[in-house]
């Protein structure tokens, strides 16, 4: 696999990126270097109230920007974060119409850049605010196409 979600919720199982295996035990999570790594909010609460266990490594870590410090056991050569704070690396620049806005230059899928920008979104399968997780994974692993969110 060539990324993960920690706690990934049930239903967004059908619209994780390719390669992408929603995880729910920290044990799973030192088992790899994973390339990319996304927390969600309860995630990283969930890691952050953990005993130390095996430190977990990835490449890109996407996390809330309101989970800082990061839990101690994670090690990443980055981090993209998200949430609705201006210094959050994915935000929504609209809530009404939902837009994602990418804030800097983040990773991209097959080592390019993904510049910054903002990205109309489609009608989506809940609150784009509690999606923001998925929204970055999905932005992270995928290319994209016509300047619009797939």
């Amino acid at each position: 696999m060539d990324a993960a979600i920690y706690n990934c919720p049930f239903a967004w199982a059908r619209f994780l990126p390719p390669g992408t295996q929603g995880v729910q035990r920290q044990e799973e999570l030192a088992e790899h270097i994973w390339p990319l790594l996304a927390l969600t909010p309860e995630g990283c609460r969930t890691l952050a109230k953990c005993p130390k266990g095996g430190e977990i490594f990835c490449r890109v870590l996407l996390a809330p920007g309101d989970c800082c410090p990061l839990p101690g056991q994670v090690r990443a050569e980055a981090v993209v974060s998200y949430g609705l704070s201006p210094r959050d690396s994915l935000t929504l620049s609209s809530l009404a119409e939902p837009v994602l806005c990418v804030q800097r230059a983040l990773p991209g899928p097959e080592g390019n850049l993904i510049v910054p920008q903002e990205l109309p979104l489609p009608a989506l399968p809940g609150p784009a605010e509690e999606l923001l997780p998925l929204l970055g994974l999905r932005l992270l692993r995928m290319p994209l196409t016509e300047g619009r969110f797939p």
